[in-house]
């Protein structure tokens, strides 16, 4: 039985630091002028506090104290900060 908790508490480690890797490649990515055109916080704001979250994932993992609020800044950025970013077009492309 200690088997499958300790490899259902590294899946979940794993999964949600993959989760804010993913945000913070994400936020590396899409350009500067598109969090300021969607009204959210700026590029290097929201690129802190995904790398701050992703640190704290990978170093004491969700089940801390600090693992909660560091899953739901990932989990905020994907669902509220990315689909409001990646809805804007860049400059005149028809694409």
């Amino acid at each position: 039985m200690f088997m499958f908790d300790s490899i259902v508490l590294d899946v979940v480690r794993l999964g949600v630091l993959v989760l804010a890797i993913w945000a913070f490649v994400d936020a590396l990515v899409r350009p500067a002028a598109s969090f300021v055109a969607a009204g959210k916080l700026t590029k290097p704001g929201w690129m802190a506090i995904t790398a701050i979250a992703a640190l704290l994932l990978y170093l004491r993992g969700p089940m801390d104290i600090l693992g909660l609020p560091a899953v739901i800044a990932a989990v905020v950025y994907l669902v509220d900060v990315r689909p409001a970013v990646r809805g804007l077009h860049r400059g005149n492309n028809s694409w």
